[in-house]
């Protein structure tokens, strides 16, 4: 009977002792994980905050260059057309959508059958 409860109280001591070991394994694993988490969390703050920056920058450009587009309503037709002639229009459609005269849709077609073979070599080249 001693011997029973001797051998049971070593039992014992043995899976506490081991209790104890892995517990301090899952400690020294949760604070790894902690800490892994608190760079990513801190990381991704800062990407966020770059993130936040950088669309403010591009909001204010759309809003700097929609006021030089809308200064001058001739650039904006000559936009407009520049578009047009991108998309394959032609000359009358110009005229007719762009509210440019004859010789200036002309003028804008014949640049754009000119820039578009260089156009084209440039992205050969690549």
């Amino acid at each position: 009977m001693v011997l029973l409860v001797l051998a049971s109280a070593a039992a014992g001591t043995l899976l506490y002792r081991r209790m104890r070991y892995y517990e301090r394994q899952q400690q020294a694993l949760i604070n790894v994980l902690r800490n892994e988490i608190r760079s990513m969390t801190s990381g991704s703050i800062g990407m966020g905050r770059r993130l936040v920056d950088a669309e403010r920058k591009l909001n204010t450009t759309v809003e700097k260059q929609q006021e030089l587009e809308n200064r001058d309503p001739g650039v904006l037709a000559y936009n407009q057309a520049a578009r047009l002639m991108e998309m394959g229009g032609n000359v009358d459609d110009l005229v007719k959508s762009c509210g440019i005269g004859r010789p200036e849709a002309e003028l804008m077609a014949l640049l754009h059958r000119e820039l578009r073979p260089a156009e084209s070599l440039a992205q050969e080249r690549r």
